[in-house]
């Protein structure tokens, strides 16, 4: 049977499955809370390399987390001067997520905690160190993107910055008792229709959020209270209609989690991290790593330069890769794509780029502060559009630099530039 309007819905076993029509456009983006395996593994890797930071600024991580049951092993490469308790660090990221409590999935006074930190490898050391320029090279191989957008005050993708928020406000509840008997695991999830036109927002399409909670609080009385103080506390009111569906705990018990339920590993929600699926991912995984990991560097410096473009006015959009090489201390390739929203032309914003941006990795790091101990508090509710925090990358401080550049050079856009 052929069907010309594809604005329609089929429900399936009690699901209903929502197709685009010729107008608009789905997209959805995922968040993931603190208390979540996989986060409780980024943050700890993250907190190891931090107390790294704080006692030598220069010394080099690479440390990654599995936990599940009562189990956390900690393993990985370090070079520093910094003497650390890994196990003690594990133990308080733990209780200060939520996870001292027993009843929750992990018992952190009673757990089995391996550690297992070995020197960094001699010929990576020698590789990042000793290049033939006597510059700092970059810690290994690797590709590298940077997005930035219109669609929100953080120029991020407003289904990953909704989902994030959603997950923020739900830990408030949580911590403050606004909402009572909630666990520290939960997820959540937001989709959104667009206008194929013009990409703007017509509707929030669906919400869902999963949370942990104790056998005090029955479902409904869970699921009034997270619509009502968190959902409709954080979602515009104006994309919300009587049609958004929402799934609150859709399985219906959410009792037992965190690492009693599920396992966690450092670096397995690179998406959660970046741009919830709008923007590309290299692949590389931050949490664990120091700055010399271009894999986290270059990654925040792209956003970085992303971010001043946008608010310059010289594209709505633009994703930018980097690629580098271990050892060598400058990018092997730089690309970007505009999806057709450019001002000036693409090359003229990648001449902008290297006349205005030094993207080795020496200079990033010197740039953005990638010395300071900053990362555990990045390691939950993504890397990027971070209102919440004071993030060297998340800076606009290029924006006239790259205005005046576009002028100087005779740059002319498709609309004329505002200065800001």
């Amino acid at each position: 049977m052929k069907v010309d309007n594809l604005d329609f819905q089929i429900k399936i076993l009690n699901k209903t499955i929502a197709f685009q029509s010729r107008e608009t456009y789905l997209f959805t983006s995922e968040s993931v809370a603190k208390g979540h395996p996989d986060k409780v593994c980024d943050q700890i890797s993250d907190a190891i390399v931090d107390a790294v930071k704080k006692q030598d600024p220069t010394g080099r991580t690479a440390v990654e987390c599995f936990i599940q049951g009562d189990l956390l092993v900690i393993g990985g490469e370090i070079n520093t001067t910094a003497t650390i308790d890994a196990q003690e660090i594990a133990k308080q990221v733990l209780r200060d997520i939520g996870y001292g409590d027993p009843q929750f999935g992990f018992d952190v006074e009673n757990a089995n905690i391996i550690v297992n930190l070995v020197q960094q490898s001699s010929d990576i050391a020698h590789a990042v160190s000793a290049t033939v320029s006597k510059k700092l090279g970059a810690g290994d191989q690797g590709l590298m993107f940077g997005f930035a957008c219109q669609q929100t005050p953080e120029y991020m993708p407003a289904p990953i910055v909704y989902a994030h928020e959603l997950l923020r406000s739900l830990e408030i509840a949580r911590t403050t008792g606004v909402i009572k008997h909630l666990g520290p695991d939960a997820k959540s999830q937001v989709t959104i229709e667009y206008h194929k036109d013009d990409q703007t927002i017509k509707r929030i399409h669906t919400v869902v959020i999963s949370t942990q909670h104790t056998t005090e609080i029955d479902n409904e009385t869970l699921r009034r209270g997270i619509i009502g103080k968190v959902v409709k506390k954080v979602l515009p009111t104006e994309y919300l209609d009587e049609q958004t569906i929402y799934h609150i705990n859709p399985s219906d018990n959410f009792v037992k989690g965190g690492p009693a339920a599920d396992t966690g590993l450092t670096g397995r929600k690179i998406i959660v991290d970046t741009y919830g699926g709008w923007g590309r991912h290299g692949g590389g995984a931050f949490s664990g790593k120091d700055c010399t990991k271009v894999d986290r560097s270059a990654a925040y410096m792209a956003r970085y330069v992303a971010k001043q473009i946008v608010a310059a006015g010289l594209a709505d959009e633009i994703e930018i890769q980097l690629s580098y090489a271990i050892g060598y201390h400058e990018p092997l390739s730089i690309n970007i794509n505009t999806q057709g929203t450019h001002k000036i032309s693409e090359e003229q914003i990648i001449h902008l780029i290297q006349e205005n941006f030094n993207l080795e990795p020496e200079a990033i790091i010197e740039k953005l502060g990638l010395t300071e101990p900053i990362f555990q508090q990045t390691a939950a509710l993504g890397h990027f559009g971070r209102p919440d925090l004071d993030l060297p990358w998340e800076k606009l401080d290029m924006v006239e630099t790259l205005q005046e550049a576009a002028q100087k050079h005779g740059f002319t856009p498709v609309r004329k530039l505002v200065l800001v």
